[in-house]
């Protein structure tokens, strides 16, 4: 099967398993990238980081991934295929959606839904932190981070920025 299929079948099926958003498909997608792709798991962490920095959605990383793996042909390709699937379902639930008005039977499956994102959403924080925080001073770093972001009005470019700057600067002069 040639790569742009793979891609296409792969970020297709990612997006109607995005419920919750796509963070909620993070550890599906790094595992999907480090067995069928070659994207280890360092290498995901970047990625998604440069994600969170880029303006938008931070799954526009998708886009780096399809342009690592196949070009510029590569990244349209993973664009269309991780985003459109998911917004033409959305588009045609979201109608049937609201037919149903303030029906009981709605707000169970919004309750339902709920807790199923959070833990999906959760297990996504989960796959990215297991690369990342691999000494003291990561764990460190993202602590304060998380702190900064949940307490202050601080704009996350600015976190991931100084957090950046501030650990290399750390791992340059403890080796």
């Amino acid at each position: 099967m040639s790569l742009l299929i793979q891609l296409t079948l792969s970020f297709a099926l990612l997006s109607i398993l995005a419920v919750g958003g796509g963070t909620a498909v993070l550890p599906e997608m790094q595992s999907l990238l480090a067995h069928q792709f070659g994207i280890d798991h360092t290498q995901f962490v970047h990625i998604y980081s440069f994600g969170q920095l880029a303006p938008g959605p931070n799954m526009l990383m998708v886009l780096v991934i399809g342009y690592q793996l196949a070009g510029l042909i590569g990244a349209g390709v993973v664009l269309l295929s991780f985003f459109l699937p998911s917004s033409i379902l959305c588009f045609y639930v979201g109608r049937l959606w609201n037919r149903f008005g303030e029906s009981p039977w709605r707000r169970a499956v919004q309750n339902a839904l709920e807790p199923i994102s959070l833990g999906l959403m959760a297990s996504g924080v989960y796959a990215v932190g297991k690369a990342s925080i691999v000494s003291g001073i990561t764990a460190a770093l993202a602590l304060v981070s998380f702190y900064l972001i949940l307490k202050t009005k601080i704009n996350p470019v600015w976190v991931i920025l100084g957090s950046g700057g501030f650990g290399a600067l750390l791992m340059t002069y403890l080796k």
